[in-house]
């Protein structure tokens, strides 16, 4: 599904040049759980951003589906991102201004779905997560947990092929962290691959594999199954 070689990226001011990822190079298969772990400043964030295609890198070459997407514009990028990729942010990244409902629907307002069918898979969606009867709560009435729960709703309603974690219990108590941990396995095990970046060792063993990062460079690679 993925393939990355030689991955570069820079970040300059006037008077430095920063290297946030130094000829970085792997390889992940579709249905993949694989977490990305390192200290912080080792590049997993910059990463993440480039595999979702919200920034592209300085240097290198980036395969997604077998699509050379390296030298997308930005129209291209949001066009492969809306349809194939979810995201899942340790901060929530919800719309405080719009209701449990309105916040899940928003990606399928963004690829054109019919309000009848928004409501039809928002409702399926939300049940799955057993969040249903906040449906019509605002984020900032729902617990941390239930928000996470809403977010990984709203990263599953256009049924990406991938779905990208950064720090996904980083904000959450270890009951409902491991809940989380519980729902993204579930996925995976539907068929959706599944990117994590954690700073958790317990969270890291839910993947298949794990790829730590130093300095923007692959260090080791363990495989877990």
């Amino acid at each position: 599904m993925i393939q990355i070689t030689e991955l570069e990226k820079y970040y300059a001011t006037e008077e430095v040049q920063t290297i946030a990822l130094n000829k970085l190079s792997f390889d992940i298969k579709e249905g993949e759980f694989v977490a990305i772990m390192g200290p912080s400043g080792c590049g997993k964030s910059t990463l993440l951003n480039i595999l979702g295609l919200l920034d592209d890198p300085d240097g290198g070459s980036f395969i997604f589906n077998d699509i050379d997407v390296t030298d997308f514009n930005e129209r291209k990028r949001a066009n492969l991102r809306k349809h194939n990729i979810g995201f899942i942010f340790q901060s929530f990244n919800l719309i405080d201004e719009l209701t449990v409902f309105e916040n899940v629907e928003l990606p399928l307002i963004y690829t054109g779905v019919k309000a009848a069918e928004r409501k039809k898979r928002v409702d399926i969606v939300l049940e799955k997560m057993q969040i249903m009867h906040r449906r019509n709560h605002f984020p900032q009435q729902l617990s941390g947990g239930q928000q996470q729960r809403v977010a990984v709703a709203r990263a599953v309603i256009n049924e990406p092929k991938l779905i990208l974690a950064d720090e996904p219990t980083g904000n959450l108590d270890s009951s409902n962290g491991n809940e989380v941990m519980q729902m993204l396995t579930e996925l995976n095990d539907q068929g959706t691959t599944i990117i994590m970046v954690t700073h958790s060792e317990h969270d890291a063993k839910y993947g298949h594999r794990i790829i730590r990062m130093l300095d923007g460079k692959k260090v080791t690679e363990n495989i877990l199954v």
